[in-house]
């Protein structure tokens, strides 16, 4: 029997791309799904405003509307408020084929498999290679310090055992959330950065597994602004955040010696500007980058004291 599936869709500042992708999200050839809308604009354009109030009064999607952005937020926001035994995630810039819940449905009568990584058809990144295929991922994609610079779930074909799903197109059994309490970390801030990373990495102690299934694929738009972006990817702000979410992912998952190697690789990476990465190597630019690498470990630091004190005063409180 095929098990209840909840479509989930964290938005923000999308409009035709937003109706578009719900429109793929209702035409789905699955018979027992719902849809779910967390929205997080302010302000819609009224041709979306139109469409979204109209599909909620007709009940064939819920839309949730908060007041304020953040990506892991929006997500357990929609797992809550979920009725299906498995919750799928998509972004609000995505085109999706009929079968794509069934792609990910079908696997869950395996009990082993918790979650399953869909491919991500990304089109700047297949433009850039289009004839590359991935058949095994190298054992590197399985090392937590180093997986994120070598699971590459674009351009793999072959069905396989993966570390992490990627945010945009990932499904869950909803008992690893209302069960074994794998919700997202909003500590987690910015943008779409390393959160569903660090869920996948916890899901290791349910002794479940992430499935990658090639055929459950979607088509990545990657618009430029809006979506889970709420802020400039060009802004402080957002550098800070991007660091500051890796080095969080590394303290909360990875031992001390995993998080040396993780950091020194995220250092070559996205200051030094090496591949994968392919940055600009002007010395201005690595000082810069430098720069804000610095300020997100401060960042991340501080959000791990935080963390400490508040679990020794929950501890104190028990006593």
């Amino acid at each position: 029997m095929l098990p209840f599936v909840s479509l989930i869709i964290p938005t923000y500042q999308r409009e035709a791309v937003l109706r578009a992708t719900l429109r793929d999200a209702l035409w789905q050839d699955y018979p027992t799904y719902d849809v779910v809308v967390v929205d997080q604009t302010a302000v819609h354009e009224p041709e979306t405003e139109a469409m979204l109030a109209e599909l909620s009064a007709a009940g064939k999607l819920t839309w949730l509307r908060v007041d304020w952005a953040s990506l892991p937020q929006a997500r357990n926001v929609g797992i809550r408020q979920a009725t299906g035994e498995i919750v799928v995630f998509v972004d609000d810039d995505v085109q999706m084929p009929p079968d794509f819940l069934a792609r990910h449905a079908r696997h869950y009568q395996n009990l082993e498999i918790g979650a399953i990584a869909g491919r991500v058809l990304d089109r700047l990144k297949l433009a850039d290679d289009p004839d590359r295929r991935i058949e095994q991922l190298p054992p590197e994609a399985n090392d937590p310090a180093i997986a994120w610079y070598h699971l590459d779930l674009v351009h793999t074909v072959q069905p396989q055992r993966v570390l992490s799903a990627r945010g945009c197109n990932m499904s869950f059994r909803r008992s690893l959330f209302t069960q074994h309490h794998l919700w997202f970390d909003e500590r987690f801030r910015g943008s779409a950065v390393r959160e569903e990373s660090d869920v996948c990495l916890r899901l290791r102690a349910t002794g479940l597994v992430i499935w990658y299934d090639p055929e459950a694929w979607l088509v990545h738009l990657g618009e430029e602004t809006g979506g889970c972006h709420d802020l400039s990817t060009r802004s402080p702000r957002y550098q800070i955040s991007f660091y500051h979410n890796h080095f969080w992912l590394g303290f909360k998952n990875l031992t001390p010696a995993q998080c040396l190697r993780f950091f020194a690789k995220l250092f070559d990476c996205h200051v030094l500007g090496n591949p994968p990465c392919n940055k600009g190597g002007h010395p201005l630019k690595v000082m810069t980058r430098l720069f804000f690498y610095l300020l997100g470990l401060l960042a991340a630091m501080g959000t791990a004291l935080l963390a400490k004190m508040s679990e020794l005063r929950s501890g104190r409180s028990l006593l």
